[in-house]
């Protein structure tokens, strides 16, 4: 996992909570059997404070975003192959 200058630097000086939900999100997608989440039960193996959808309808094999907490935190990833 790499992560833009800015994104580490706001990682390493939140609070511990926070940086506990980012790695528990980082773990479910990195251990995902699809990455993007397709299909109709699309969350269904998230844990139930995580939903993931594409950051763009139009590019659904872009970036994502995953919304943490019901919303009230949030990462945006793009899977490299």
């Amino acid at each position: 996992m790499h992560w833009t200058k800015q994104a580490q630097h706001d990682f390493q000086n939140m609070p511990a909570e926070g940086s506990e939900l980012v790695m528990s999100a980082r773990a479910e997608l990195i251990t995902a059997e699809d990455p993007y989440f397709r299909g109709i039960d699309a969350d269904a193996s998230l844990p139930h404070w995580m939903t993931v959808r594409p950051l763009a309808s139009t590019s659904p094999g872009g970036p994502h975003i995953v919304d943490l907490a019901g919303g009230r935190g949030w990462l945006i990833y793009t899977f490299m192959r």
